[in-house]
């Protein structure tokens, strides 16, 4: 017989959907029939499926070894301290192996809580992975919690923390992460509700002296990986504020808040308004990206995560406040267009 107590990141779901994540190698059919003759129990007593799991509670596996290590998705082999070995390698080394190549990159946490993380994304680092093998914050966050030992490697095969919003890659700023269960939900309810309040820097071609609020139907072109916003339609509504902050030569320096968030919203926004991005070369004004690169390197968008304000995690707490400071190439280009306006 093997055991498996639940812990605070395996609760809150149903028996089923945990027994789906543990045994990955298992069938769903194969599964309701070891529950139906007691092979798998739930503290004890004989489980439909459908019971939702609470810290603490104990699922009992009446198998052979051979049968839970194929079912688990474990090899026979155990390491020193005696736990199986995953069948592709050991996932734990694999993400502190990310976290480490990552390293170097500059990416800093600007808070960090038992639940959540913020992280501090550089342009050029994915926020979750494009390509199979590709190493991007996902990888590394779940790499920095286990080198901290803030997250126990067992837990793995049935929950890993996780980036909860996405930016580009070459968007920079704020991204928010679930460390436990109740984070992520916490996380995943307060965006569905557009309850976090989230602010970006950038800098835009054209001159604009007014708060202005911008809104549309986004029509998206996954084949070119491109979106188009219009004043009418039947897609998604957008909704984008901006506040110039200074004006300078033909350029505005803006912060921009986001009231609905989907893909590349502010960059396709505020090119159809007449204010594209500098460094944007999807949306953006070619003319002026070339220059911009010449002057000051600046090679994609300059759009930076600045500010998010969280609602507080638990009833009476404080609701969390976190900014991002603006890059050097930022700070950079600020200076060469003589913007004096100091961050807010």
């Amino acid at each position: 017989m093997q055991t498996v107590t639940i812990g605070n990141n395996q609760a809150g779901q149903r028996l089923d959907k945990f027994l789906h994540k543990f045994m990955r190698e298992a069938g769903t059919g194969f599964l309701h029939k070891m529950l139906r003759k007691k092979n798998i129990t739930l503290n004890g007593r004989r489980a439909e499926g459908s019971e939702i799991l609470t810290s603490g509670d104990t699922i009992a596996f009446f198998f052979s070894p051979e049968t839970f290590e194929k079912m688990t998705g474990n090899s026979p082999a155990a390491d020193g301290g005696g736990r199986a070995q995953d069948s592709v390698g050991d996932p734990a080394a694999e993400y502190v192996r990310a976290y480490r190549s990552l390293s170097g990159a500059g990416i800093s946490v600007l808070y960090e809580d038992s639940h959540i993380l913020i992280a501090d994304k550089p342009a050029g680092v994915l926020s979750q992975k494009a390509e199979k093998t590709d190493v991007s914050l996902n990888e590394w966050l779940v790499g920095y919690l286990l080198e901290k030992t803030a997250f126990p490697a067992e837990e793995l095969h049935t929950f890993r923390p996780s980036v909860c919003n996405r930016l580009d890659r070459n968007t920079s700023g704020i991204v928010l992460c679930g460390k436990s269960l109740a984070g992520s939900q916490y996380l995943s309810r307060h965006m569905k509700e557009r309850s976090i309040q989230k602010f970006y820097r950038t800098i835009c071609v054209g001159e604009l002296c007014r708060e202005t609020v911008l809104r549309g139907y986004l029509e998206k072109d996954c084949r070119r990986n491109r979106v188009t916003v219009r004043e009418q339609g039947c897609q998604a509504p957008v909704e984008t504020v901006l506040r110039p902050l200074a004006v300078s030569g033909g350029y505005t320096l803006l912060e921009v808040e986001l009231i609905t968030g989907k893909t590349h919203q502010i960059r396709a926004h505020l090119a159809s308004a007449g204010y594209p991005l500098i460094g944007d070369r999807k949306y953006g004004d070619s003319r002026k990206n070339r220059l911009l690169e010449e002057q000051y390197g600046l090679k994609h968008q300059l759009l930076h995560a600045y500010r998010a304000v969280l609602p507080a995690f638990a009833a009476g707490g404080d609701d969390i406040t976190v900014c991002a400071p603006l890059p050097e190439l930022f700070l950079k280009i600020m200076k060469g267009l003589h913007f004096t306006e100091q961050e807010k």
